[in-house]
């Protein structure tokens, strides 16, 4: 059986696809997954062994250079690879509109959720299938249950397993013991404060261990530096694609992340991870695996789910923390000695198995 999986991004729900090709291709034996994504993710796809190949589209980049995109040919390129393959059944994971109008592109059945399911629900009208699947559930979750009802075949009473090999992405070189800041994210709200990682790099220096600081842009080399500056321990690693991503998370003891795509390829890698949230919910889309430890604020307003802050701090707020340094207030429930407990304690179940 030949299926082609419409899941285009973000990285983190490109990693909640993953656990339900591992259950379709242990109910249906030699079943095959092309899978439509985002080009900056390609990488990831590929390293599920039930995808035969990865079609990389371009939307992101397509949309700011529309006519040229058109005139390059880029457009008529992919919607040939489409029809290239006959496929038995197209499961549509994405469930917007941009995802949808991909799939008419393709001479097969489409399934996907039903409009009272699906985020958008004028996608739905796209599909052949639509199926049923209650909110309010962890999105790895969710699409398990797409995929169970979309190939027909019974859902795994198991913990999602997200079919990856740690061990053959890890990096072969031994490296002194390693502890990964995953610092990095997208709103300004979930950014644990910079003053909080430099203090938890301190605190763990101090029990021995190294400290390693990715980053993606410039903006987050330069607080990844400002982290490390003047400690022994730390250091602020160069860029590094996806691949590169992997190999060193595949090779850390632990991560400490914000709410952040690399924080799901930490657990997708079975990499222990401390995960911290402050205006967002980790009961639907928190890292999903073993060994992943969600400390969420309890904030009188938290999870508030917005981009930009709107508490109006009080008196006693103002009297208590250093609003410059300590934003937003709703992660100062999460300071760095209570981090570097939780993490101590982490390290020492791993060292014990």
């Amino acid at each position: 059986m030949r299926v082609l999986l419409v899941k285009t991004s973000s990285l983190g729900d490109v990693i909640h696809t993953l656990p339900a090709l591992t259950d379709a291709a242990r109910a249906i034996p030699g079943i095959q997954f092309d899978w439509v994504v985002e080009e900056g993710f390609a990488e990831i796809p590929a390293w599920h062994p039930a995808v035969a190949q990865v079609i990389p589209v371009a939307i992101r980049r397509w949309r700011k250079n529309f006519w040229q995109t058109l005139k390059n040919g880029d457009w008529r390129r992919f919607k040939r690879r489409l029809r290239e393959t006959d496929y038995d059944l197209v499961i549509d994971a994405q469930g917007l509109l941009k995802s949808a109008w991909l799939t008419r592109y393709v001479k097969a059945p489409v399934a996907g959720l039903d409009r009272a399911s699906v985020r958008e629900p004028l996608a739905s009208r796209f599909y052949d299938r639509s199926y049923a699947v209650p909110w309010g559930q962890h999105a790895v979750e969710r699409v398990r249950q797409l995929f169970a009802q979309a190939l027909d075949y019974p859902l795994p009473n198991s913990v999602g397993d997200y079919g990856l090999n740690r061990a053959q992405l890890a990096d072969t070189q031994a490296s002194a013991p390693y502890v990964l800041f995953l610092h990095g994210t997208t709103w300004d709200t979930k950014h644990w404060p910079e003053t909080y990682w430099r203090e938890l790099a301190e605190r763990m220096g101090a029990l021995g261990w190294a400290v390693r600081l990715p980053w993606g842009n410039p903006a987050e080399k330069a607080r990844a530096e400002r982290i490390a500056a003047g400690l022994e321990n730390a250091a602020v690693l160069p860029k590094l694609a996806l691949a590169g991503m992997a190999k060193v998370l595949a090779g850390a003891r632990a991560c400490v992340a914000v709410d952040t795509g690399l924080g799901h390829l930490a657990a997708a890698l079975d990499v222990p991870t401390l995960s911290l949230f402050g205006p967002t919910n980790p009961g639907l889309t928190g890292a999903y695996g073993r060994s992943q430890i969600h400390l969420a604020s309890d904030f009188p307003c938290s999870p508030c789910l917005k981009k930009t802050c709107a508490y109006q701090p009080t008196a006693e707020d103002k009297r208590r923390h250093d609003l410059k340094r300590e934003w937003p207030l709703c992660f100062t429930r999460l300071n760095p000695q209570r981090v570097a407990t939780e993490l101590e304690a982490l390290l020492l179940a791993e060292e014990s198995v």
